[in-house]
């Protein structure tokens, strides 16, 4: 059944939804880095994490919708092919900073740094695309309070956190946080492709099956410059094949959250589904505090910082979701988008109906073919032969808060996935 147009409210809805779940999954997705504590190359972490990446960049998009609806999707926005690239060159190079940055700082201190990205997002977003032009004061304030309240949340968290760093030598802290901001100026910078293939009527999974070729080219790329070259990463990626099981996994858990995070920006912006997305840094502080134990030892006022930064980090997400786009700014998005179509020579009927939850693509789609469900088997495959041969880590973790940790990321998945199921059929 082709999904018909949903109202502002509907999409709103479905944005916020996606947002929220994108930062409970990006969050559970950072835990596989703390590997990088334990002697393994940062350039190893990375490329194993967007190993899995690809796979499940692949096999999701291709179980959702199918390959036909892909390369159909494709060919009618061909010249979005080399900004999806793009955008995965940028984020495999963001990445690779944030296992520096976690190396050096800690998972609890990189987070909010790099989560400054929700700022350079929403720069891009009003700059480039229209974004809050022509919403009245209230508007502005909802989404810049809330995004200012995410930040400094955040670094609320930061500073109470910051002693997890003592033990490293000032150079290393300062090339952490480094890192760490450069990342998020590149991720910032990464979410212009993303609203450029959205506002053109481009289906995220389409997007992201693209998105992949640049990530994994330039990992690839950067481990043969920087980390010794073809013969040390075959070396490396032999003595890490037992962890490469949790990366792969860690990969796999990116991609589900990247996912939600696009629709979150095709549905309400990078200016508001961003900041909601970054909602990730709770679920990291989770992670790192609860699971691996950072915060152990810290006073009474360091856990005092730590509640109060995560209210207000709350208190931002929640004024962002109230923050619905009004008339006034889909106009504003309307002439953002006729002049893609004028520049591309895209159907502006056809790219409307995309951007407002339809599916235009969905009436000429093929049958699924055969070998869609080898693929499927493969990747399961290679899932259940990294587990086989996977072992637990020197690493302490409390396995409950682990266990109440994934299943609320589980919840996320199922809800907000069904949501998108049955309003849009993940258009």
């Amino acid at each position: 059944m082709k999904p018909a147009r949903l109202s502002s409210r509907s999409l709103h809805v479905l944005g916020v939804a996606s947002g929220l779940a994108a930062g409970a999954w990006l969050g559970a997705a950072e835990a596989p880095t703390k590997l990088v504590t334990i002697g393994f190359s940062p350039f190893l972490i990375s490329l194993g994490m967007v190993a899995g990446v690809f796979v499940a960049r692949w096999t999701v998009p291709m179980a959702l919708k199918g390959t036909g609806y892909i390369w159909q999707d494709l060919r009618e926005k061909s010249h979005l092919i080399v900004w999806a690239i793009l955008a995965g060159m940028l984020w495999a190079v963001a990445n690779t900073l944030t296992v520096f940055a976690i190396r050096n700082v800690g998972i609890s201190i990189a987070f909010p740094l790099w989560n400054t990205n929700s700022l350079v997002g929403l720069f891009w977003g009003w700059l480039l695309f229209n974004e809050l032009r022509g919403s009245c004061a209230k508007q502005w304030v909802k989404v810049l309070g809330g995004s200012a309240a995410i930040v400094v949340g955040a670094c609320l968290i930061a500073y109470a956190t910051s002693q997890h760093a003592g033990g490293a030598p000032p150079r290393a802290a300062t090339l952490g946080i480094v890192a760490a901001l450069g990342a998020g100026v590149l991720w910032g910078t990464m979410y212009i492709p993303y609203r450029k293939a959205y506002i053109s009527g481009m289906n995220p999974l389409s997007f992201v099956t693209v998105f992949t070729f640049g990530e994994l080219g330039t990992v690839f790329a950067l481990a043969l410059v920087f980390d010794g070259g073809y013969q040390h990463i075959i070396a490396e990626l032999g003595r890490a094949r037992p962890v490469l099981f949790w990366l792969f996994l860690g990969g796999f858990c990116w991609v589900i959250g990247d996912l939600f995070q696009q629709y979150a920006a095709k549905y309400i912006g990078i200016g508001r589904g961003i900041p909601l997305s970054n909602t990730n840094q709770l679920w990291g502080l989770a992670w790192g505090a609860l699971v691996f134990g950072e915060l152990a030892g810290r006073g009474a006022a360091a856990q005092t910082l730590v509640v109060a930064g995560s209210v207000i980090m709350i208190g931002g997400a929640v004024a962002i979701s109230f923050a619905e786009v009004p008339e006034s700014e889909h106009t504003s998005w309307r002439a953002a988008m006729d002049r893609e179509c004028v520049r591309y020579g895209l159907d502006s009927d056809r790219v409307a109906d995309a951007v407002q939850g339809g599916d235009p693509v969905a009436a000429g789609r093929p049958a699924r073919r055969w070998w869609e469900f080898l693929v499927l088997g493969v990747a399961l495959a290679i899932f259940v032969w990294l587990g086989i041969g996977a072992d637990r880590r020197p690493i302490a973790a409390n396995l409950v808060w682990m266990g109440l940790l994934s299943g609320a990321t589980l919840v996320f998945l199922v809800v907000c996935g069904l949501l998108l199921w049955k309003r849009t059929r993940f258009s």
